[in-house]
């Protein structure tokens, strides 16, 4: 397949500045596709947007836009369409670890908003523009290992990541007639700023931790050709045991055993 040829020549990746959104940015340059790119990081997204701008010698369009409000979806597909972009990806996410009771009102709408509401709306538009257009194209949505089993110490955030796969899967369906490729890349432990941020604590049990640029170049290239995917051969190993092998009941109390050991400062009274 020719990449460029397919999903090109621009891409729109949305939460584009670092992490997995830098990863995201640098295989598409790397691959010869220019960028809408789409963060709350205006300074880290210029200065990314120069550097592969250099180094590759695409073009860059920026937005710096705050997904939790009304109306991003809007504001992102209005540039799109000023570019002839093939391909979407929504990497953006909110993310805390806390108690589920400790999220204030405020918080728990961010997750719906940045999670759900403006990726779907996104997707939606998106998904609708190419076929108004009769080509074809892709859509990349992160989710996460978290979103499979709930987690304690980041429930929100889980089930905002079920929610991206299944919607994946869902619409991968219907709009694979159109020549759209949906995918959800279901990533684990990746060491990304956020990730490291937290400082996770490891015992006996360790996460598989991936390097982003590993994650975004495994998903790029089973995009197409998968529907869910699950980038690191241990992460595949991991869900396989956990929710194969494994009696449901058993792999959430072993997945949250190891939570709860990783950020047992987080937990309440202990």
């Amino acid at each position: 397949m020719n990449f460029k040829k397919k999903y090109g020549p621009w891409a729109i990746v949305v939460g584009a500045a670092e992490g997995l959104g830098e990863a995201y940015s640098e295989a598409l340059a790397k691959r010869q596709l220019n960028l809408v790119m789409v963060d709350n990081q205006l300074n880290a997204m210029e200065n990314l947007a120069k550097k592969l701008q250099e180094k590759y010698g695409i073009q860059t369009n920026h937005l710096h836009l705050d997904l939790s409000k009304k109306g991003a979806a809007e504001q992102i597909l209005k540039i799109s369409k000023e570019v002839d972009a093939g391909l979407l990806i929504y990497n953006a996410a909110y993310s805390l670890i806390k108690p589920f009771v400790d999220h204030s009102s405020g918080e728990l709408d961010t997750f719906i908003e940045v999670n759900t509401r403006t990726q779907i709306q996104l997707v939606h538009a998106f998904s609708k523009r190419l076929i108004e257009q009769n080509r074809s194209g892709g859509i990349l949505m992160m989710s996460s290992l978290a979103g499979l089993i709930g987690m304690q110490l980041v429930a929100p955030y889980a089930a905002t990541k079920a929610f991206a796969w299944n919607l994946s899967e869902a619409i991968h369906h219907e709009l694979k007639p159109h020549r759209i490729d949906v995918m959800a890349c279901i990533a684990g432990a990746t060491a990304t700023p956020a990730y490291l941020k937290t400082n996770p604590k490891y015992g006996l049990i360790k996460p598989a931790v991936m390097k982003p640029e590993n994650v975004a170049e495994a998903a790029l290239k089973n995009i197409g050709k998968k529907t869910l995917f699950i980038p690191g051969f241990t992460n595949r190993m991991n869900y396989f045991l956990l929710t194969r092998l494994m009696p449901r009941k058993m792999a959430a109390s072993i997945a949250n055993r190891t939570m709860g050991k990783m950020y047992s400062n987080f937990i309440l009274n202990q």
